[in-house]
């Protein structure tokens, strides 16, 4: 592992901020209902933020610099299988699922429901939870599902979206890779890189590290569906060790997080997703960071 000592200003983009804007667009979605309306892409800059993160940490591992540039591409569009979020709506579905204990990710439900089929789990929910919704004003439209897939059938999701950017990408001059796809769908679905090189396996790992970090540091996202009125950074590090825990980050790319965090890499990014600047006793917190 590299040293961490010049790496306080490193969490930044490697590509160009003209194709970062492109790219951003693709998250922009044709209104269901509207006609000529566009649904702008939620919380673009929670993509910046992730992206950033996840080059400065794959950078730390050791990654070289061409991959790091195709990975912070693919960092850039984790979430395009939430392209048409509709803020109200996907936020009173999810939120009313935490609320009362349903699980909100396909390996979380398939962990309680084993009987419903691989890749069904959209399905099964608007089954079992479709009237509840409606007592509390939610009706299992068409649009309503989609927001629904947007988690618990992410994959699906993901693969129709991307299928119909790709002549975009390929314009812009990117070359897609197949394993781009795979460090984007890990949080939802580990057991798809079963057998994936390990440095893809890794850059997964760190993708998942650096997102939900920045989702644990992101006011908007956790006003909006985590139900949460305040973000803090023992919340945030408890669930990236919850997932070691689970063995869905190693223990390599929890100690490079905790250390880029310890040497400040990651303060002006959660300055950035809070809407403030950290407190005296949170940087304290940072800067003693137990790795």
């Amino acid at each position: 592992m590299r040293s961490m000592t010049t790496t306080a200003q490193s969490a930044s983009l490697v590509i160009a901020p003209s194709l970062v804007s492109r790219l951003m667009k693709l998250y922009d979605y044709p209104h269901p209902t509207e006609r000529g309306k566009t649904i702008r892409g939620y919380d673009r800059p929670h993509a910046v933020r992730t992206a950033r993160m996840c080059a400065a940490v794959s950078s730390a591992l050791g990654h070289g610099p061409e991959r790091v540039r195709q990975y912070q591409i693919a960092c850039l569009l984790h979430d395009l299988g939430r392209a048409g979020l509709d803020r109200r709506l996907f936020g009173k579905i999810w939120s009313w699922a935490k609320s009362n204990g349903i699980p909100t990710r396909p390996r979380e439900w398939r962990a309680i429901h084993p009987e419903t089929t691989y890749g069904r789990e959209t399905e099964a929910f608007v089954r079992l939870y479709s009237d509840d919704l409606a007592s509390v004003g939610v009706d299992m439209t068409p649009w309503a599902r989609e927001q629904v897939e947007m988690r618990l059938g992410y994959a699906r999701r993901l693969a129709r979206r991307l299928r119909s950017v790709r002549p975009s990408i390929k314009a812009m001059g990117v070359r897609w890779e197949s394993w781009m796809q795979l460090v984007m769908l890990y949080y939802y679905y580990p057991e798809r890189l079963k057998g994936a090189k390990s440095w893809v396996r890794q850059l997964a790992e760190v993708l998942v590290a650096c997102e939900q970090f920045e989702a644990y540091s992101n006011q908007r996202r956790g006003r909006d569906y985590y139900v949460r009125n305040k973000e803090t950074i023992v919340e945030a590090f408890a669930y990236l060790e919850q997932l070691r825990k689970e063995r869905i980050l190693s223990s390599s790319v929890m100690n490079t997080m905790k250390q880029l965090a310890a040497g400040g890499t990651f303060d002006d990014i959660i300055a950035e997703a809070r809407g403030r600047g950290l407190t005296p006793e949170e940087k304290r917190r940072l800067r003693n960071m137990d790795c």
